[in-house]
């Protein structure tokens, strides 16, 4: 059971308020920098006190929100410049390895690409913000384990954490969302094909189009 699924099976009682608040701050209702009180939230949300510490709690996990110590959370603010750097280290990480991922590739590796891509396709469609986020991660971190360096996989999701990995601003049209899917089985399609300097290709375009498109 994924996280998601997990959390929101939490119970009756106690509600998942983090999609509403994910909502709002897509739509531009709580702008990037918004100071999140939390007694503000509970009334804005009819909710419970721990309800919107659970929300807050795992938004600043994914990056959507930031937890300054002794002052609280505010709506997470992307430095464009680092993200860019961030982006060229992940390409320098990310493409060294292409070889390898190639040289590891089975049909059942490939197949099980071939389902996580069409997982984050169907949440486009039915899933929920978190749960197509999700499925997007599950993508690329199986596909940088056919590296075969688990410190490296390891390095690269720290290394996401530095900018907003999480779809603040990445995913406001299905157009993007669409062209990202696309690019999952065009790489794909690169191993099957043993093309390590297509994957190579595909993994820099990937990872420095435009913030708006996830990746």
């Amino acid at each position: 059971m994924s996280e998601v699924q997990s959390e929101t099976a939490a119970g009756p009682e106690e509600r998942d308020v983090t999609e509403l608040v994910l909502q709002d701050i897509l739509t531009g209702m709580l702008p990037a920098g918004t100071w999140l009180k939390q007694i503000d939230l509970e009334r804005r949300y009819d909710c419970t006190r721990p309800e919107v510490r659970r929300a807050l709690d795992r938004l600043s996990q994914k990056r959507l929100v930031a937890h300054v110590p002794n002052r609280g959370y505010h709506v997470y603010q992307p430095d464009d410049r680092n993200a860019r750097e961030v982006g060229d280290i992940r390409v320098i990480l990310e493409t060294a390895v292409a070889d390898m991922m190639v040289a590891n590739a089975t049909s059942d590796s490939i197949a099980t690409l071939r389902g996580l891509a069409k997982y984050f396709d169907e949440m486009t469609l039915t899933g929920t913000i978190l749960e197509h986020y999700e499925a997007n991660l599950a993508f690329h971190r199986e596909l940088l384990l056919l590296g075969g360096n688990q410190a490296l996989v390891d390095l690269v999701s720290e290394i996401r954490q530095r900018t907003s990995s999480a779809p603040v601003s990445q995913w406001r049209t299905r157009a993007r969302i669409e062209k990202s899917g696309r690019e999952h089985h065009m790489m794909i399609d690169a191993l099957e094909a043993r093309n390590a300097e297509e994957l190579k290709r595909l993994i820099a375009l990937h990872i420095r189009q435009p913030a708006d498109t996830p990746k």
